[in-house]
């Protein structure tokens, strides 16, 4: 139940990144996945334990890398598309 638990949040936090930069995230669902938690884990390395902690995830830490995380992606995808 906690792996799901962390789908979930993961899912979440890729999705409010995405909201917050205006972008999509490629991939949809799992993109927004993938995204939560390669952010959680950029923003856990940046900001170590600042905020609430959510089905594993260090929230505020994990947003911000999410939104940081999504601008790579869209840069990389913009990039790729012009070429």
């Amino acid at each position: 139940m906690a792996f799901i638990w962390s789908l979930i949040v993961g899912g979440v936090i890729g999705w409010l990144g995405g909201l917050l930069v205006g972008r999509d995230v490629p991939g949809g669902v799992i993109g927004n996945i993938i995204a939560g938690f390669v952010g959680a884990w950029l923003g856990s390395w940046l900001m170590p334990n600042f905020g609430p902690v959510v089905g594993g995830f260090v929230v505020i830490p994990a947003i911000l890398g999410a939104i940081i995380v999504v601008l790579i992606l869209s840069a990389i995808l913009r990039s790729t598309r012009k070429a």
